[in-house]
């Protein structure tokens, strides 16, 4: 090769070994994803409905900065209040629960038997469980079970806030949701109605947790308000299930402010 042209060569391999003037070179990005939260274990559900008896603890006492610490969501804004305005303290000690747990990490349900059937939500908040609702009483009791919905089903369940919502700003019933007789929402639908209440929903997290192969178990909340006069809250536990049924178990209504 002749000396001009094997210099060329050598010049070009040099310059391109360079950190400038040379293309990027891509690497691959080999960062892991951060992984969802772990399914709560029953272990770990039974030490978070504990926090019940810290929470009895502080009612007692009357430490409402230790209620607003031990709960969140709708607990707080009810707790809150109910704790500035009475000593009256909390309903009666739960107890015999059964634990009903979704596939995310961060909260999970309590369905106490005693003295009378409620749902309790909890949920993980700054590596923490705290008290998010109840209790909300409800009629009957429905435990997790085996089987799994279809997708189709559990789409409809992402949706009952918002059919809830429908329900009570549209007391002619022409977005066709529907409620059988004798449900609890048809009761509040009147009391909307008739107070010209206006309804929003309160938080936008879809609280869903599978049943049984045909059933969906769906928690949520909505916020009333009645002019200048006063704001409620009102936590709800629905099941959904097939032909896109909706059956209110039971709900809490409290007044916010």
């Amino acid at each position: 090769m002749p000396l001009r042209l094997l210099a060329l060569v050598l010049a070009l391999l040099v310059g391109g070994c360079g950190t400038t003037g040379g293309a990027p070179v891509l690497q691959e990005d080999r960062t892991p994803a951060p992984a969802a939260a772990p399914r709560v274990d029953p272990a770990t559900a039974e030490q978070a409905f504990s926090l019940l008896g810290q929470l009895d603890a502080a009612w007692q006492r009357r430490d409402c900065a230790a209620v607003e610490d031990l709960t969140t969501w709708a607990e707080r804004t009810l707790g809150g209040r109910a704790c500035e305005a009475t000593r009256n303290g909390r309903p009666a000690r739960p107890g015999d629960p059964v634990y009903v747990l979704p596939d995310e990490g961060d909260w999970f349900a309590a369905l106490t038997r005693e003295p009378s059937p409620a749902y309790y939500l909890f949920f993980l908040e700054d590596g923490r469980w705290r008290l998010g609702a109840g209790p909300v009483p409800v009629r009957g009791e429905r435990e997790r079970e085996a089987g799994e919905p279809p997708s189709s089903l559990l789409r409809l369940a992402r949706l009952v806030p918002q059919r809830h919502l429908t329900y009570l700003t549209d007391p002619a019933g022409v977005g066709g949701v529907r409620f059988p007789a004798g449900d609890p929402m048809r009761a509040l639908l009147k009391d909307v109605t008739r107070q010209h209440a206006d309804v929003e929903l309160y938080g936008t997290r879809s609280l869903t947790i599978p049943l049984t192969g045909d059933s969906v178990l769906v928690f949520d909340a909505l916020r009333l308000t009645y002019g200048e006069k006063r704001t409620d809250l009102v936590v709800m536990a629905s099941v959904v299930g097939e032909g896109n049924t909706i059956r209110t178990l039971g709900l809490r209504r409290a007044r916010a402010s």
